[in-house]
C-alpha cells in the first residue's frame, strides 16, 4: 500500500478539476481497505470512486482513497438468467460491454453512462426507461465503524429516483466493494420505448432489435447529444429531473402549453429539466473557461481551466432562475463537494 502526497485529482474527476489531495492510496483489495482503516483509524478520508458524478470544489484535507477493486465473475445461472458480480473498480461501461459480449442483457439501455459499478448503486443510475434497481440483486459493503462487511438486498437499498441509503441514512458510513447482479441469459425483454431509441434503430433500419442493437443505438444517442469527458470536463447530467405536483403541473400547462412532462403516478408528474435549462437560456451558454453545453442543457461543462467554484455558482444561478420562472426546485444529482 502506497501513499502518495499532494497528488493532484484532475485525472480522477470527469470535470477535469484540478484540485489537489493532501495524501491519495488506491485500494485493489478488500484485505487492503481493511488493513488502511486499522492503520489509519483517525485520519480524515474522502472516498473516491470513477469521479463521475462529484464535482470538487477545494483540495482535499487527509487521504483519499481511490477504490480500485477489479474483477467480474458468474455466481450463478439457470436456463433464463445469470447472477454476475462485480468489483467496485471496474468501469461501468466496460462492465456493459462484458456483459453483451456474452449475451446477458438487462442493462443495455444503461450504455456509455460515466462512472464505476460500485458507484452506481449509490445513485441507483437510470436511462432510457431503466434503472440499476431494475437488475440490481445485492452488493456487499464495507462498515466503516466495525470494519467488517455486510450485504445489502435490494429492498435494504431503499432504491429511489437517483436515491439509495448510501446516500440518505447511511451516507458516509459504507463503502461498497462489489454488486451483483441479475440478468437475463436468454428470452430478453427489449425495451425501446423511452427517449429516441426507436428513432435510431429506425435509422439503422432495424426492426427485430437484440440487446446490442438496443446498446449501440443508446451510444449513438448519448454521443449526438453529450460531451465525452476525455474531451470536454463534465459530469453528466448535473440536475435531477423534478418532480411536481399535478396541480402546479397543470397551472404550468397553462402559462407554457409546449411543457414535456413524463407522468409518474396519478399525483406527481417529471418535467425534463433540460427543457427548463434551455427555456430559461442557458443551453450553449459560456462564462469564459466554464459554461453550459450547446446540445444538452442538463450538462454543465469545464472548457479547460474552470475552477469547482465556477461550476457551482453557475448550477446555483440555474436553479435560482428556474424557481423565479417556473417556481420549481431543481436539486443537483452530483455529489457537491464544498
Amino acid at each position: 500500500m502506497t501513499i502518495q502526497q499532494n497528488i493532484s485529482l484532475k485525472d480522477f474527476n470527469t470535470f477535469g478539476l484540478d484540485v489537489k489531495a493532501e495524501r491519495f492510496v488506491s485500494i485493489r483489495s478488500e484485505e487492503a481497505l481493511i488493513d488502511f482503516y486499522k492503520r489509519f483509524p483517525e485520519e480524515p478520508k474522502f472516498i473516491l470512486g470513477g469521479g463521475s458524478n462529484i464535482l470538487l470544489t477545494k483540495d482535499i484535507p487527509g487521504i483519499v482513497l481511490h477504490i480500485d477493486l477489479k474483477g467480474i465473475s458468474i455466481v450463478s445461472s439457470d436456463s433464463h438468467s445469470v447472477i454476475i458480480e462485480s468489483m467496485a473498480g471496474e468501469n461501468w461501461h466496460e462492465f456493459v460491454e462484458y456483459c453483451l459480449e456474452n449475451d446477458f442483457g438487462g442493462i443495455e439501455n444503461l450504455s456509455l453512462i460515466p462512472g464505476n459499478v460500485g458507484t452506481a448503486p449509490i445513485q441507483n443510475i437510470g436511462a432510457y426507461g431503466v434503472e440499476l434497481k431494475d437488475v440490481f440483486e445485492s452488493c456487499r459493503a464495507f462498515d466503516i465503524e466495525t470494519k467488517s462487511f455486510r450485504t445489502f438486498t435490494k429492498a435494504e437499498c431503499n432504491f429511489g429516483y437517483r436515491q439509495s441509503v448510501f446516500k440518505q441514512e447511511l451516507k458516509g458510513k459504507y463503502i461498497i466493494t462489489s454488486v451483483r447482479f441479475r440478468l437475463s441469459s436468454s428470452k430478453h425483454q427489449i425495451k425501446t420505448s423511452y427517449g429516441a431509441i426507436n428513432e435510431a434503430l429506425a435509422k439503422a433500419n432495424i426492426t427485430n432489435p437484440t440487446i446490442q442493437d438496443v446498446s449501440r443505438a443508446v451510444i449513438t444517442i448519448r454521443e449526438s447529444k453529450l460531451p465525452n469527458p476525455k474531451k470536454i470536463g463534465n459530469s453528466g447530467s448535473f440536475f435531477k429531473n423534478p418532480l411536481v405536483p399535478r396541480d402546479q403541473f397543470d397551472q404550468l400547462k397553462t402559462n407554457f402549453p409546449n411543457i414535456p412532462s413524463y407522468p409518474v403516478n396519478d399525483n406527481f408528474v417529471k418535467i425534463p429539466a433540460g427543457w427548463l435549462i434551455e427555456k430559461s437560456g442557458f443551453k450553449g451558454k459560456r462564462f469564459g473557461a466554464y459554461g453550459v453545453h450547446d446540445k444538452q442543457a442538463l450538462v454543465l461543462v469545464n472548457h479547460g481551466n474552470a475552477k469547482g467554484t465556477d461550476i457551482l455558482n453557475l448550477a446555483k444561478l440555474i436553479q435560482m432562475t428556474i424557481k423565479r420562472i417556473f417556481d420549481i426546485n431543481l436539486e443537483a444529482e452530483v455529489n457537491i463537494i464544498d
